[in-house]
């Protein structure tokens, strides 16, 4: 099994505030999105470049995963953002409003003459109309190992307001949209992070689309408030009854009388290898949470 990397939680910060750099140190977020685009003024974001690298290279985060989110293709600092970010080595690099294939693979050649380190990854914010009606060509570059696309990050209030589709409990006018970056994603074999919840102080709110969104399939919620780490840790995460329910369906496949069965009866369910395979990643989600 592929080697799984706890997404669930994945917090925004806005590069230009040194202040909030140095408190995502003690932030119990899986992952840190270290923002040089939409929370940073256009007079600010020199200064929130060299202060979101030196951050990087200084470290301290722990085992935390830093993705720098640089400004788009086509703006005046984007050739810059990637240049710096790839001279501090995040984890990934996170690239706005990503709508054509191409763009991913003209992003992996530049990487290419910056001597990128190979383990640096390419995360593509979908939200634009063109990406939701190109993506499963978009995330079918992942192929090829030159654009290092390994995640999408659902860019929900982008898609809004290109859209006009409205803010409702249920986000029935994007379900559409995020389920079909999900089936993209999945069909190529890479992660995909949920958007943002806007309202900071509705956690019941924020806990439901947590919950749809992990029912859906997403590994993952990006946030915007350090506040809503903890139930985008939670929801995300398997749960004892879910745990307990995989290590017996495991347990039960690896009984020598079950050897070489494709499907066999538990608890009064009729379970199969691809049930096996499921509960098998559960566990090892879970272990990769608790390391």
């Amino acid at each position: 099994m592929t080697t799984i990397r706890p997404r669930r939680s994945a917090l925004y910060m806005p590069g230009s505030n040194a202040r909030a750099l140095e408190k995502a140190r003690d932030i119990a977020a899986d992952v840190l999105i270290l923002d040089l685009e939409d929370a940073v003024a256009p007079d600010a974001k020199a200064a929130a470049r060299e202060q979101v690298c030196a951050a990087v290279k200084a470290g301290g985060y722990g085992r935390r995963e830093l993705v720098i989110r640089v400004n788009g293709v086509g703006t005046p600092w984007f050739a810059d953002d990637l240049a710096a970010a790839t001279e501090a080595k995040p984890d990934a690099i996170l690239i706005p409003k990503v709508s054509a294939p191409e763009t991913l693979g003209e992003i992996g050649a530049q990487l290419t003459g910056l001597w990128a380190d190979p383990a640096i990854a390419i995360w593509a914010m979908i939200e634009t109309p063109l990406a939701i009606l190109d993506v499963e060509r978009i995330a079918r570059v992942a192929s090829d190992p030159a654009t290092r696309l390994s995640c999408f990050v659902m860019g929900t209030n982008d898609l809004a307001k290109e859209t006009r589709a409205r803010f409702v409990p249920g986000r029935a006018p994007m379900l559409p949209w995020l389920t079909s970056a999900l089936l993209a994603a999945r069909a190529h074999g890479i992660d995909i992070l949920d958007g943002v919840y806007n309202d900071i102080k509705d956690e019941v709110g924020f806990r439901a689309e947590c919950e749809q969104g992990r029912d859906l399939g997403f590994d993952g919620r990006t946030l915007i408030h350090p506040s809503q780490v903890d139930v985008a840790n939670a929801v995300f995460a398997p749960d004892e009854t879910e745990l307990a329910r995989a290590r017996a369906v495991i347990a039960a496949f690896d009984l020598p009388d079950n050897a070489g069965k494709g499907a066999i009866q538990l608890d009064g369910r009729m379970v199969e290898l691809l049930h096996a395979e499921m509960a098998r990643r559960t566990v090892a989600l879970a272990e990769a949470i608790a390391a």
